[in-house]
């Protein structure tokens, strides 16, 4: 028998993109948790309000409304807005330069309705070859880029928009980028800890609200190949060693860093690790064909049920804070 409650509660769990039509208008009339947006979404500043109002008014349970709006490179209000500076050379600017670009960042997503931001990137650019990271990063130095995240976040959130710090367990020693393949990151434990996942602790102990994983083998955490973002000793070790009980969503689940592993069989993966959302840059049909079979295998399975509970106390717990 269909479980409509349970329908609801794995809904919540996904934040989508608009690309695919009337499937988002589906996926919102079941209880779609979030909806995150592109450059290609935003042509005018009344155009963008128009989109978010409709988005609004056809959901079911109040929408994460998110974007990647890190200033530089990752910036979608590019077709309306002048450019920010990216997050390296705006904090080389100083802490004051910084702080003011940001509160113009968070005034104007306000402005739009945006709720959820991902952005700061907690990652240590270490690697100066990296072909993703680069000039997204605060600094190649731990203790600036431990700056950059509180300055940033604490503004976010100051301006009723939810901060998610990414990539965990750190993106800064890649040589490959994870939209192309699973890049790969041999380092030692201590190493990871004290240079990469340094950041993260860091946002945990100042109580950050949202946590994005990373399509990164990291093999610290997993000989064989496997995503942080499934991998339950990295999931694990962010619950456990640093103890954090807040969301952790994952990275965008067409990114071939992820791929390989199946679509609905990832999102399990990911849900038995410890995650507790998921983005897809489109709901088009694939997705929701995804959605619907990873539906019918947790209704079969207790362990999987009382996860998704959990992730719904998570969500829900953040939703009311700032959507309510």
């Amino acid at each position: 028998m269909y479980d409509y409650f349970m329908e609801k509660l794995i809904y919540q769990m996904f934040i989508c993109g608009t690309g695919g039509g009337k499937y988002l208008d589906e996926a919102l009339n079941r209880g779609l948790g979030g909806v995150i947006f592109f450059t290609r979404d935003i042509q005018s500043k009344e155009q963008f309000k128009n989109l978010i109002k409709q988005i609004i008014s056809k959901s079911i349970v109040s929408p994460f409304l998110s974007i990647d709006q890190e200033g530089g490179r990752v910036e979608r209000t590019e077709n309306i807005h002048e450019r920010y500076l990216s997050p390296r050379y705006a904090f080389a600017k100083g802490e004051k330069f910084l702080e003011e670009q940001t509160e113009k960042i968070a005034l104007e997503l306000s402005e739009y309705g945006i709720n959820l931001n991902f952005a700061p990137c907690a990652d240590v650019n270490t690697n100066p070859n990296n072909p993703i990271i680069g000039e997204r990063a605060f600094s190649d130095k731990t203790e600036d880029v431990i700056k950059g995240v509180e300055i940033v976040s604490e503004i976010y959130r100051k301006n009723g928009i939810i901060p998610c710090v990414k990539h965990y367990p750190g993106h800064g020693d890649a040589n490959s980028d994870s939209h192309l393949t699973l890049p790969q990151i041999n380092l030692p434990i201590d190493t990871m800890e004290k240079i990469h996942i340094a950041p993260f602790r860091e946002a945990v102990k100042n109580n950050i609200e949202m946590i994005m994983a990373a399509h990164l083998h990291c093999t610290c955490f997993d000989k064989n190949t496997l995503p942080s973002s499934l991998s339950k000793n990295a999931i694990g070790y962010l619950r456990k060693n640093i103890g954090y009980n807040g969301v952790i969503i994952s990275d965008d689940m067409v990114m071939k860093g992820v791929q390989g592993f199946g679509t609905p069989e990832a999102v399990i993966m990911g849900i038995e690790a410890g995650l507790d959302m998921f983005i897809f840059r489109d709901c088009d049909y694939k997705t929701i064909e995804a959605i619907e079979k990873v539906i019918s295998i947790i209704e079969k399975d207790d362990k999987l049920i009382q996860k998704v509970k959990e992730s719904n106390e998570r969500i829900s717990k953040l939703k009311h804070k700032y959507l309510y």
